[in-house]
C-alpha cells in the first residue's frame, strides 16, 4: 500500500510536468531543445519531473518493479485533463476512448504481472550494464523514422524504455545498500543518465501532441520495467496459459488505445492545431 501511495503521488508529478513540456514544445518558441532550456518555465517543468523521480524510485523500495510502472500508465488519464486546462481545449470523446482502453488493457494487464510484497532480487553490474545498452540502442532506431508523428511515437517509445530501464536500476542501487559502494555508484550512474535520456526524449516525442506520445511512453515503460522483471528479477506471470492469454489481449486493447489517440492527434495536426493529445 505504500509503494502504491507514493507511485500516485510520482504520477501526479509525472502527468503535471508532461502537460508542461508539451506545452513548450508547441509553443511559439518552436522545439530547439537548447532554445527551451533557457527558459524558466522548462526548468520548472524538470524540477516538477524530478520531484515525480523521487516519489517514483522510494515507491521501488517498497514494491516490485511491474506493479510500480504499471501504476505509471495513471499519468495519461490525470496529463489530459491538465493539458486542456492550460491550453484552453476540451478533451474530446475519442481521447477519453483511446485513454480508456489504454488504461483497460493495463488494468488488467497488471494483476498477471505485478509481483506482490516487497522486491528481493536485484541487478548485478553485467546485467545492470546490458540493460542500459539496449535501452540506449533504442535511440538511434527512433531517429531513424521519418519524421512527423511516427517519429514522435519512436521517441516516446525510446524514452520509455529509458524509464523503465532507469527504475530497474534505481530499484537495485535501492536494494543492495552501500550507497557509496562501486557496485551502487557503477549502476547509479547508468540509472541517472537513462533518466537524463528518457526526459530529453520525451520532450522531443511532445512536440507531436502529449495524448499519443504519452500513451506510448506509458505502455513502454511499463512494458519494459516487466520485461526485465520476468527476465533477470524473477517475477514471472501468474495464471499460467490463462494469464498469458489475459496479458495478450488487455495489450491489444491498450494498443487500441494508442491507435485512437494517435488518430486523433494526426487530424489534429493537419488542420494546423496544436496537439493536446
Amino acid at each position: 500500500m505504500l509503494a502504491v501511495a507514493l507511485a500516485l503521488v510520482s504520477i501526479l508529478a509525472y502527468a503535471a510536468a508532461a502537460a508542461a513540456q508539451h506545452r513548450l514544445a508547441s509553443g511559439p518558441a518552436g522545439t530547439s531543445l537548447p532554445g527551451m532550456m533557457l527558459r524558466g518555465a522548462w526548468w520548472a517543468a524538470v524540477a516538477i519531473n524530478a520531484a515525480g523521480a523521487v516519489f517514483h524510485v522510494v515507491a521501488l523500495k517498497f514494491g516490485s518493479l511491474t506493479l510500480v510502472q504499471s501504476l505509471g500508465a495513471l499519468t495519461l488519464i490525470a496529463a489530459l485533463p491538465i493539458s486542456a486546462r492550460t491550453t484552453g481545449r476540451p478533451v474530446s470523446r475519442k481521447e477519453w476512448r483511446g485513454a480508456a482502453l489504454t488504461l483497460l488493457g493495463l488494468a488488467a494487464f497488471l494483476p498477471v504481472t505485478a509481483g506482490s510484497g516487497e522486491p528481493t532480487h536485484s541487478l548485478g553490474v553485467p546485467a545492470a550494464v546490458a540493460v542500459a545498452v539496449i535501452a540506449i540502442l533504442s535511440v538511434p532506431a527512433a531517429l531513424a523514422t521519418r519524421r512527423g508523428n511516427t517519429r514522435s511515437l519512436s521517441l516516446a517509445a525510446a524514452s520509455g524504455i529509458h524509464s523503465g530501464a532507469a527504475s530497474a536500476l534505481f530499484q537495485t542501487v535501492l536494494l543492495t545498500g552501500g550507497l557509496l559502494s562501486w557496485h551502487s555508484v557503477t549502476i547509479g550512474a547508468f540509472a541517472i543518465s537513462l533518466a537524463v535520456g528518457g526526459l530529453l526524449l520525451s520532450q522531443a516525442a511532445y512536440a507531436g501532441g502529449l495524448g499519443a506520445p504519452l500513451a506510448v511512453l506509458t505502455l513502454a515503460n511499463p512494458v519494459a520495467g516487466t520485461v526485465i522483471g520476468m527476465t533477470l528479477l524473477g517475477e514471472g506471470i501468474r495464471g499460467g496459459l490463462a494469464g498469458a492469454a489475459l496479458a495478450a489481449v488487455s495489450a491489444l486493447v491498450a494498443a487500441r488505445g494508442v491507435i485512437l489517440l494517435t488518430r486523433s492527434t494526426t487530424v489534429e495536426l493537419a488542420r494546423g492545431i496544436p496537439a493536446t493529445v
